[in-house]
């Protein structure tokens, strides 16, 4: 088993390592994000017609708010579920609007700054972690990830945190190694996926949008890669692969949340990726990726409707992981390609996978569905991972059953 991270030098150069090792990431606040998000607002809005989708797109635009869900402004249409991150200045603008037009709401959170603080895992709660030795049921800054990263031997491609801010993917790729070391002898199909297939697990994949979530903005997205036109950051590393490129459910404006970057893998996180799947597509059966949040196993296409040629074997997998998560704690998953179940993306992992050659490929959106978004607890973390480990496990095991 292979463990990948990388940390963006300042000539972006980006090599795939089997240890991360981070010395000096100093993470030392007095306050929680120093305080700005005190009063923001989470506000669930489902359209119901064509014409309030249109005007919810417009009042988006002009208040600049933080989409959750979906992915992309142009993706809000008639019943799609859209959650929306208001800053407090904003909020009694958007409410006054909403209720003038008639649309229905209801607002999740009523104060960002006091969920976060109180469930949070940042500095002040940074002493408990050390005392009882290493804890997976808590959130982990890149430091701590980087320290604990080490090279075990034996794995199928893995990735998480491919979007900074979905804390709960690179707990799950440290529960599953965590998992797979600790029941190799005692649990026989643990033993036997340890011992016919070899793991690539990269458990932070955007490392620098990850760590500016912890540090600046809890709900950062995209890299942290600079543009020389623009004084906006980063691109959605989910938008920037060399497939349907910066079509549809991506945007080509710098500044958007989907950003799909300058040109097809320019950000090195991504072509590093790309460039090793390239070179062992021959040996890597599946391509898994860790999201969060709607409770979702997704495979493709994401930028098409159409069915794969291998549909039928590639669904029953799906059908067989989502059964076997919900056994654990009675937590319900939808599956299906993503364009459908979801909505079209373009330029995905999941789906440049696909077309490069590796024949199950999937996108699980973690928990939850919108109560707690992104600031998922950490008492949730548990449950999450021990449900998600049983869904890997079973298309682990469809994989060695060799369906054609």
């Amino acid at each position: 088993m292979k463990f990948f991270g990388k940390p963006r030098s300042q000539t972006a150069a980006f090599l795939p390592l089997c240890l991360l090792f981070l010395k000096s990431l100093s993470l030392g606040h007095s306050n929680l994000y120093s305080n700005r998000y005190a009063g923001d607002k989470v506000i669930r809005l489902t359209p119901n017609t064509e014409e309030e989708a249109f005007v919810l797109k417009k009042i988006c635009h002009q208040l600049k708010v933080d989409l959750w869900q979906p992915g992309g402004v142009s993706q809000i249409s008639q019943g799609t579920v859209t959650d929306v991150h208001v800053p407090h200045n904003g909020s009694r603008a958007l409410l006054t609007f909403l209720q003038e037009a008639n649309i229905q709401y209801k607002i999740l959170i009523e104060d960002l700054q006091k969920v976060l603080e109180k469930g949070s895992s940042l500095p002040a709660w940074r002493s408990r972690r050390s005392l009882s030795g290493y804890n997976y049921e808590v959130y982990h800054s890149l430091e701590e990830l980087g320290r604990r990263s080490r090279a075990y031997k034996r794995a199928v491609w893995m990735d998480c945190g491919i979007h900074a801010r979905e804390w709960i993917g690179p707990a799950f790729c440290q529960w599953f190694v965590k998992e797979a070391l600790l029941t190799y002898r005692s649990d026989p199909t643990m033993r036997k996926t340890l011992n016919h297939l070899y793991f690539y697990i990269m458990p932070v994949f955007n490392v620098d949008g990850y760590h500016f979530s912890w540090t600046n903005d809890r709900f950062w997205r995209k890299t942290r890669s600079r543009n020389s036109r623009f004084h906006c950051r980063g691109v959605d590393a989910n938008r920037n692969w060399r497939v349907k490129w910066c079509d549809e459910g991506a945007s080509m404006h710098p500044c958007d949340d989907t950003y799909c970057g300058p040109f097809p893998e320019s950000e090195p996180e991504v072509k590093a990726v790309a460039n090793f799947l390239r070179k062992h597509r021959k040996h890597i059966t599946a391509y898994l990726s860790f999201h969060a949040y709607a409770q979702m196993l997704l495979y493709p296409y994401s930028y098409k409707y159409a069915t794969i040629p291998n549909f039928s074997c590639v669904e029953s997998a799906a059908y067989k992981a989502v059964n076997a998560l919900r056994s654990v704690h009675g937590v319900q998953y939808r599956y299906g390609p993503a364009s459908s179940t979801l909505y079209v993306s373009s330029g995905s992992s999941m789906d440049w996978a696909y077309k490069n050659g590796i024949p199950y490929t999937f996108a699980f959106e973690l928990r939850d569905t919108g109560h707690f978004g992104f600031l998922l607890p950490e008492t949730l973390i548990k449950p999450t991972c021990t449900e998600t480990m049983l869904a890997v496990k079973n298309i682990t095991m469809h994989l060695l059953k060799k369906c054609p």
